[in-house]
């Protein structure tokens, strides 16, 4: 064990630790180590209260221990082997099993039968898998995702070809032979037919084979779902739908104008970067294998929450995530939105949101399993209400007064940094330049690249916003200095970057 039992006493019950007095009712016992084995592993702590943590240890432990281990082998299958152990803690014995992700997956409770008997962990809870999910388990031991899978039924001529070739046209000039390098075709008895990842990108019907692969979006008053004022289907190809939702969400949020400098300056009353990472996450991260489930975008008063089909994957929790731990469930999704530049090294997507709300100075997000569901929350700085004309879209009613932008300008938005840069400037740089800064901070990237990656779509707006002033600021260098035109040119952080990166983060972990 990596904690000890009295500490692990102290901690709630979750998704990898439950408590139970005794094994009076082993048929609670057996579903818990079957949800611990198809899930992330966890820890049975037998001996305990599990409402008040009183440790009121076993009875006759080494008989107890007998007991218990002929039920793991008499009630689940496949073959089980948990480590099993006798702890002492405050003078009474435990009895501890530690359950490990399964290589063997999906397990299931004897009696009940490999259909009805699976179980996954959900919170502090065991639920029963569907067969969709069962599906999902089996696949996690091939190693083979579910849109790796091919639909022997359809051919090539189903993709829509010239919306892939549009997808990528600022990137590469798309050829045939690229649809099977990134496994958008495959070959099945000397014929190519779509992948389920091809046909859910860029399938010409894919909603008549996977009718709930699509974005619902709705803007509600308030802070509950009681009222919705606005809401959007997207039902688009899925690279595309992305910029759709940061577009409806755009269209919700207010937008403040900073005319201290000579330019005009947007300030969005939401964190786009970080909302937009969180869409794409979603995207890629989807049990699209799911039905009655499309992905869901809820912009609240309060906060933004993007919710997907599908439980994390065996082995992984949310603490993991947290520590950049990452597991793909599309991998032919995830290659092309990497083609497409839209997400970056597996597992940096979660840390990069909250380090960037940490900067910001917002709430710190939260990613919850709701169900079958993965849902991300991203708490606003500041309460947004909305308009009760029908309008509400058109940017006379979204822009914030001339008061409110001089209030949220001085509270909010520090200095914006000009030619006149002193070596003291990085105590002063614009959220702008700070986003810019974070999406370089392990990679060198192209102009199209941080844009993409910050969610803006106006060139002018990123050179006058970001780039210039991050790079007269000394934050941010060419990696070409002497071909500054280059169209290989890419961008990096300087040593003076990296500190002020570094400062940043230690400055908000007070």
């Amino acid at each position: 064990m990596t904690l000890p039992a009295s500490q692990l006493i102290s901690m709630q019950e979750g998704k990898t630790l439950e408590f139970k007095r005794d094994i009076s009712s082993p048929k609670n016992i057996i579903k818990t180590l079957v949800a611990f084995a198809n899930t992330a592993g966890g820890r049975l702590l037998i001996g305990v209260e599990d409402d008040s943590r009183e440790v009121r240890g076993v009875e006759n432990p080494l008989d107890e221990e007998e007991r218990l281990c002929s039920l793991i082998a008499d009630n689940i299958a496949p073959r089980l082997v948990p480590n099993v152990e006798l702890i002492s803690v405050e003078n009474k014995t435990l009895l501890i099993v530690e359950v490990y992700p399964s290589g063997q997956r999906p397990h299931w409770v004897r009696k009940e039968g490999p259909d009805e008997g699976v179980y996954v962990r959900l919170g502090s809870t065991n639920r029963k898998a569907d067969r969709e999910l069962i599906a999902e388990l089996k696949r996690t031991v091939t190693g083979i995702s579910f849109d790796e899978q091919v639909l022997v039924d359809r051919t090539v001529d189903d993709l829509d070809f010239d919306a892939a070739k549009v997808c990528f046209e600022r990137h590469r000039k798309l050829v045939e032979k690229d649809l099977v390098s990134m496994r958008l075709v495959a070959e099945d008895q000397g014929h190519l037919v779509p992948t389920v990842g091809g046909m859910l990108l860029f399938g010409k019907d894919r909603e008549m084979i996977f009718p709930d692969a699509w974005i619902q979006c709705g803007r509600f008053v308030g802070k509950d779902k009681a009222d919705i004022l606005d809401h959007i289907d997207i039902h688009e190809h899925l690279p595309v739908a992305v910029e759709r939702v940061m577009e409806f969400l755009k269209k919700h949020a207010m937008r403040g104008a900073d005319f201290s400098e000579l330019r005009r300056r947007d300030v969005w009353s939401i964190p786009l970067t970080i909302l937009r990472e969180a869409v794409i996450n979603a995207v890629v991260h989807s049990d699209y294998s799911q039905r009655g489930a499309p992905i869901r975008v809820a912009f609240f008063d309060d906060r933004i929450e993007i919710e997907n089909p599908g439980i994390l994957l065996p082995g992984l929790t949310i603490e993991d995530m947290l520590q950049g731990a990452s597991k793909i469930r599309n991998h032919v999704i995830a290659r092309v939105f990497r083609e497409l530049d839209l997400i970056e090294q597996w597992g940096s997507g979660v840390r990069r949101m909250f380090k960037e709300a940490e900067i910001l100075g917002l709430p710190q997000p939260e990613i919850i399993e709701i169900g079958m569901r993965v849902r991300f929350i991203v708490y606003l700085e500041e309460s947004i209400g909305v308009s009760t004309e029908s309008h509400v879209g058109k940017e006379e009613n979204a822009r914030w007064s001339g008061e409110q932008v001089t209030e949220h300008v001085t509270e909010h938005v520090t200095e914006h940094v000009t030619e006149h840069v002193t070596e003291h400037v990085t105590e002063h740089v614009t959220e702008q330049v700070t986003s810019l800064v974070i999406c370089l901070e392990d990679k060198s990237l192209g102009r199209r690249e941080a844009m993409q990656y910050i969610g803006i779509s106006s060139r002018p707006t990123f050179v006058y916003d970001y780039l210039q002033p991050a790079i007269q600021a000394g934050l941010v260098e060419m990696t070409q200095p002497d071909s500054p035109k280059s169209p290989t040119q890419k961008y990096r952080l300087t040593p003076k970057g990296r500190n002020f990166l570094t400062k940043e983060v230690a400055k908000h972990d007070q």
